[in-house]
């Protein structure tokens, strides 16, 4: 993956953390501004999906987004929100950030 297609998934990323934010205020509070405010984001981390889709492949670019939003929301969640997971949720959390990783590193790692 190329330095700017790194950039591009960052950004991505940073907008999909503050579209889930979003979310989760328009949960604690709902209003129109909250929600359009959330879909606007959505639809900007899309479109830069989009972007990344064309230049890396669906499969790459879908996995990777994928798992570094699975560990950057439930950071968020956990740290920001003080939401809390039990023993059985912490282990499917890491069973689907493992999945995610084989998922998208399986090919690299057998030479392809």
């Amino acid at each position: 993956m190329s330095f700017s297609g790194l950039l591009q998934l960052g950004f991505s990323t940073v907008i999909f953390l503050l579209a889930a934010t979003a979310a989760k205020q328009w949960g604690l509070a709902p209003s129109l501004g909250k929600i359009l405010l959330t879909l606007a984001l959505y639809s900007l981390g899309n479109l830069i999906m989009l972007r990344l889709i064309r230049e890396f492949g669906m499969s790459v670019s879908f996995s990777l987004s994928a798992v570094i939003q699975l560990v950057s929301v439930n950071v968020v969640a956990l740290v920001f929100f003080g939401e809390r997971v039990n023993a059985l949720q912490a282990t499917g959390i890491m069973l689907a950030i493992a999945a995610v990783a084989l998922i998208t590193l399986g090919p690299y790692l057998q030479g392809r």
